[in-house]
């Protein structure tokens, strides 16, 4: 037996969190479910065996109990329910009847004990950082994480936590992006952890824009990151990540200043010729206080220039359209400091003054000489 009262409103969010994390298709029929428990209040789980995430829902508990509720029924039918206060019962076969308002549901529960039990995180080093820092320092890094699971520890994030702060790096074959912060406090010295980008994208998506602290953990194999009521669990991704420091060259000899919204659209124009069936390069000639961009395909040619200060000394250089973008995309500046070498030497995009509390690396793709 089980028994709870709960409003409509907290259930239906509690339910929509924690459903991100529950199987899609499973052959285990309980991991398509969240697990319910109440003692003196309720807690909602969902687990896909990679990212678990459990949250905690003030509700006025008559019987404690568990039970597991198929995610998607349970979640259309909590979402169709008048605004009101929801009661919860389920029978000694599992039976469960939910009302609210005037409408009624039965539906089947599964039993509990079919369903495996999330990770435990053992607390040996832990750093607490502001909701809305953390939430932009993953948008801000995320996008540059690799695909490709031929290296499966690329697939996720770098997190390097001392002292100084916090530093998160992404990487994929053509691009590095890095973010640093300055931390609150950190718990059992400096450590470091890869994790997954699924399980960030669940964290940015449970961080409010707020100034409360989320709490990160970590255990010998999961990472915690608790936000508020809720506590997101993942597996940490082994293996070794990027030698990041060594794989940036900073002794470069051009350095130029762009608005970064202005070279944005100057790339996002000329970058119209170009498409999924028809990729060409964006041909950037850094020049005398400006950059002349173009690109060509099948479709056409598009020609713009974008004004900057500082002089490239009329170097040639070929970007992927997006992958450049991106970084400006998210460089959390309104002018950016582009660092230059050689037409075949990445560029180096990081803040004008202040800290450097971001750099993004994007290589160049070689330019036909021809075209």
């Amino acid at each position: 037996m089980m028994k709870f009262s709960c409003e409509k409103v907290l259930l239906q969010s509690a339910i929509a969190i924690t459903s991100r994390a529950v199987a899609q298709k499973s052959s285990i029929p309980a991991l398509e479910g969240l697990l319910l428990h109440t003692d003196h209040q309720l807690t909602i789980s969902g687990y896909n065996m990679q990212t678990g995430i459990r949250t905690k829902v003030s509700a006025d508990v008559t019987e404690s109990g568990d039970i597991v509720l198929n995610a998607r029924l349970f979640g259309d039918i909590i979402r169709r329910m008048p605004d009101d206060v929801v009661t919860f019962t389920a029978d000694d076969k599992l039976m469960v009847h939910l009302s609210c308002g005037d409408a009624d549901f039965d539906i089947q529960g599964l039993s509990a004990a079919d369903y495996p039990d999330l990770p435990n995180v053992e607390d040996e080093y832990s750093m607490s950082i502001q909701q809305k820092t953390l939430r932009s320092m993953i948008e801000e890094v995320a996008f540059a994480v690799s695909t490709n699971e031929s290296r499966p520890v690329h697939t996720g994030a770098l997190f390097e936590i001392n002292e100084k702060g916090l530093t998160m790096v992404a990487v994929d074959g053509f691009r590095l992006a890095i973010r640093r912060e300055p931390l609150e406090k950190i718990e059992g010295g400096a450590f470091r952890f890869v994790a997954p980008s699924s399980a960030l994208n669940e964290v940015k998506s449970i961080c409010g824009d707020v100034e409360e602290f989320a709490a990160v953990t970590l255990g010998k194999r999961h990472i915690m990151f608790e936000v508020n009521d809720t506590e997101l669990i993942c597996r940490r991704l082994e293996g070794e990540f990027l030698d990041y420091k060594n794989a940036i060259p900073r002794k470069n000899p051009i350095t130029v200043i762009a608005d970064t919204k202005a070279l944005i659209e100057s790339i996002d124009r000329v970058s119209v010729v170009i498409s999924d069936k028809l990729k060409s390069p964006v041909r950037c000639t850094f020049d005398q206080d400006k950059v002349l961009l173009s690109a060509k395909t099948a479709n056409g040619e598009g020609k713009d220039v974008c004004r900057v200060s500082g002089d490239g000394d009329g170097l040639e250089i070929g970007f992927n359209n997006r992958y450049l973008m991106e970084a400006l995309r998210y460089a959390p500046a309104d002018s950016v400091k582009i660092e230059l070498n050689t037409s075949v030497s990445p560029a180096i995009i990081v803040p004008v003054d202040g800290e450097e509390n971001f750099l993004y690396m994007v290589l160049p793709v070689r330019l036909k000489s021809a075209e």
